[in-house]
């Protein structure tokens, strides 16, 4: 099996940062995407719309795996060496930074739904027993 070539290869160290910091920024960007996804959802579930949030949490899992998805093929060429050694950028620790960040607040985003359904079935099955 042949081995994938890094993009790096053949790179000046000014084409390395350019192309590092152009990851870091598709981590941001997608890991924000993703709080935008998460935050319609919690909107959603202060509204009662319980399906509408489980939708926006689903865009917004699939939005923050493509950028973990970035940030995995990063560190481990890094751990490769070589050609594809980053070294520390402070704005890559910030991409990183921002993507457990918003993975958390969906997390949470996610509690607060399971509870959301929790207290309409809880409400539901009280209604059900005050008009039977």
């Amino acid at each position: 099996m042949e081995e994938e070539k890094s993009p790096m290869t053949g790179m000046t160290q000014e084409e390395k940062d350019e192309y590092v910091m152009g990851k870091a920024m598709d981590i941001i960007m997608g890991s924000g995407d993703a709080r935008l996804h998460a935050s319609k959802a919690m909107d959603h579930i202060a509204k009662g719309e319980l399906d509408e949030a489980k939708a926006e949490l689903k865009e917004a899992d699939k939005l923050q795996a493509e950028a973990h998805n970035v940030q995995t093929e990063m560190i481990q060429g890094d751990i490769r060496g070589g050609d594809e050694k980053m070294g520390y950028y402070v704005l890559f620790a910030h991409a990183q930074d921002t993507l457990m960040t918003i993975q958390v607040e969906i997390n949470m985003t996610k509690s607060m739904l399971k509870i959301a359904k929790n207290y309409e079935k809880r409400l539901a099955d009280l209604e059900a027993k005050v008009q039977g």
